[in-house]
């Protein structure tokens, strides 16, 4: 397969293609194939524009020596795809299973804390909020002055910053079901929408990078680790899973995607619940 695009702007070689995939591979486990060579190049051309420079292998050896860069790198070519109540069907078994118990603790002064691993823009661990929370924004005040933290992490530090802000275009809340819609989102610029300030309260974004260290110091009681092991190879999703089960209590619940499975050596940690639900035994 021939990478280079003469009529491009910028030309793009086999060996730039190459070096910027083993950067991703090294940096985040993403795996580039060849057959991505076009997706990198309209991702990071916008990059190379940005930083004044001449085409990639200049963009390459910037990415080499520069950490701030080489993260705005990772930024473009990493997809964030997401929405809200995204396979609902783990929300209405973290709600039935995992939370009763859990909120039972938090009203007798115990500790709770929930995770989500690639958060994204926000929808999930919002999502997360609202079936918890209900349609009373009272409860989300009480929940607030109990030990209860919901942490979400990411490695694009652009789209935290949209987390953070939660405010999202109006055709993307119409996933939220219509009572939890009412109280939740109200009007945001340009005719967009705006997270209740009671929901954002709640939820802490934070940068991480998974195949890095892990600064948490508690496990978690349960973890929404989802649809992001799909760019990874088989050797790293297995370190992953495992890395998530040591972060988990015993008896705590891990939430995977739709087209993820366990590896054959993490799956004897957990007992299988339900569809890409599991719970540590071990």
């Amino acid at each position: 397969m021939n990478l280079a695009y003469s009529h491009r702007e910028f030309s793009f070689e086999p060996e730039d293609h190459t070096a910027i995939a083993r950067l991703a591979y090294e940096e985040a486990g993403i795996v580039l194939q060849p057959t991505k060579a076009q997706l990198v190049y309209g991702r990071l051309a916008r990059r190379i524009r940005a930083c004044g420079l001449t085409g990639f292998a200049d963009y390459i050896a910037l990415i080499q020596e520069d950490s701030e860069e080489r993260t705005h790198a990772i930024d473009a070519l990493t997809t964030n795809h997401t929405s809200f109540f995204r396979e609902n069907h783990h929300f209405e078994h973290f709600m039935e299973t995992c939370w009763p118990p859990l909120k039972k603790r938090l009203a007798t002064g115990g500790r709770v804390r929930l995770w989500s691993a690639a958060c994204s823009s926000g929808e999930e661990p919002y999502s997360l909020l609202m079936v918890l929370l209900g349609t009373d924004r009272q409860s989300a005040g009480a929940l607030a002055k109990q030990d209860f933290r919901l942490l979400g992490t990411d490695l694009s530090t652009e789209i935290l910053s949209s987390a953070r802000n939660a405010r999202y275009h109006a055709d993307t809340v119409k996933t939220i079901p219509p009572a939890l819609r009412e109280v939740w989102v109200g009007k945001g610029e340009a005719g967009g929408a705006q997270l209740h300030p009671l929901l954002r309260q709640l939820a802490t974004f934070r940068y991480l990078n998974l195949l890095g260290s892990w600064p948490m110091r508690n496990r978690f009681d349960a973890i929404f680790c989802r649809n992001v092991m799909i760019y990874f190879d088989d050797e790293t999703k297995a370190r992953l899973q495992s890395r998530l089960a040591d972060q988990l209590v015993v008896g705590g619940f891990l939430y995977i995607g739709h087209s993820e499975r366990l590896a054959p050596e993490v799956a004897g940690r957990f007992s299988w619940i339900g569809r890409t639900t599991f719970q540590k035994v071990s």
